[in-house]
């Protein structure tokens, strides 16, 4: 990475029953090949815990991870406007997300729509964006009913993220709670219609987290949290089929993980994926068709919460919760090889974009 980019920090910023979240907002830092410089607050907001922005980074939209919004139960929606120069936000509105700790959030390709998945009580809210970047109205609600194996963790629906499908513009939503991944179609107007018929079942007490595309468009790899799991799945006709199921961990490690993020190279013959426990990297070989784990290398710090790829692919941030760090990585593919750069300090950072 020869040029300094933008990039966008995702924090806590409040105590919760798993995390001591101290940051103030949402954070912005300028990240070239020798680490980040200039961590600044760029807005104050309660536990922004994931963002995103337009494609030309002009608008942000963050999550406010909550029990309680403006005096009313349930989370929160922010949208602010975003300059792409300096990466000064300037807060535009804020909605409910109309569930309990949103924990994602993203777009619609064509940018008409920002969608939500609330975590603690399983449902996907979906809000129409006005011309001006603002939150417009709430369009549709969708609420997950069920429950899966886990005495805790699975007692009720959990949506965990917001991922469109590049080939046929479907949203696949990972629901945590229900051991499945649901499939919708995003109708003109913003409604959702589930496709029953191509939901994604995983093993009882998996918990699926994330998803990440190969860059065919014809791979899928999806990432359990709760049995440490990365499933390749592969598009069969108008629906996934799941091809292999691996572990993420070395065989050796019989401690507590949970996994968090998974990322896919541009060149797609890696995939990449976060152990909280393990507090490691996972870097799989990808052939085409199936992955081998090739090696694990430490975070430098605790409970890895999220991390990215820098552009061109030549190395990796990570954000570790619980230590207060986004650690540097160089990355060599053709190895695989992670070896760290630097560290930088950074307050209960959870989520990483790059943007502008």
């Amino acid at each position: 990475m020869s040029a300094a980019r933008s990039l966008i920090i995702g924090t806590y910023t409040e105590k919760l029953p798993h995390v001591d979240g101290h940051a103030t907002g949402i954070l912005g830092a300028s990240c070239d090949a020798e680490g980040l410089t200039g961590v600044t607050v760029t807005a104050e907001v309660r536990n922004p815990s994931w963002v995103t922005t337009t494609a030309d980074g002009r608008f942000l939209y963050a999550v406010v991870e909550t029990v309680e919004f403006e005096d009313r139960p349930g989370g929160g929606v922010a949208a602010y406007a975003r300059d792409p120069e300096t990466g000064a936000l300037t807060a535009l509105n804020t909605a409910s997300s109309r569930g309990v700790e949103p924990a994602h959030l993203d777009l619609d390709p064509a940018e008409r729509f920002v969608l939500v998945a609330n975590y603690r009580t399983g449902s996907i809210s979906v809000f129409r964006r006005e011309p001006g970047g603002q939150l417009g109205d709430l369009v549709e609600h969708v609420q997950h009913e069920g429950s899966s194996v886990h005495p805790v963790r699975q007692t009720g629906p959990h949506a965990h993220q917001i991922l469109f499908d590049p080939v046929t513009g479907e949203l696949l939503v990972p629901d945590l709670g229900l051991d499945a991944v649901l499939v919708y179609r995003l109708g003109e107007d913003g409604h959702l219609t589930e496709r029953p018929e191509a939901r994604i079942a995983c093993a009882p007490g998996a918990g699926p987290r994330h998803l990440a595309f190969h860059p065919d468009g014809e791979h899928l790899f999806l990432l359990n949290e709760l049995d440490s799991t990365l499933a390749v799945l592969r598009r069969n006709g108008d629906r996934f089929t799941q091809v292999q199921l691996v572990s993420t961990l070395p065989d050796d490690f019989a401690g507590h993980n949970q996994t968090s993020a998974i990322r896919v190279s541009a060149s797609g013959r890696s995939v990449l994926v976060s152990n909280r426990g393990h507090d490691s990297i996972a870097v799989f070989a990808f052939d085409g068709s199936t992955v081998q784990l090739k090696t694990t290398e430490p975070t430098r710090g605790r409970e890895p919460r999220d991390f990215v790829l820098t552009p061109d692919g030549t190395q990796l941030l990570v954000g570790n919760q619980d230590s207060d760090t986004v650690q540097l990585f160089a990355f060599d593919e053709a190895e695989p090889r992670l070896a760290l750069v630097s560290g930088t300090a950074v307050p209960t950072p959870v989520c990483l974009r790059f943007a502008g």
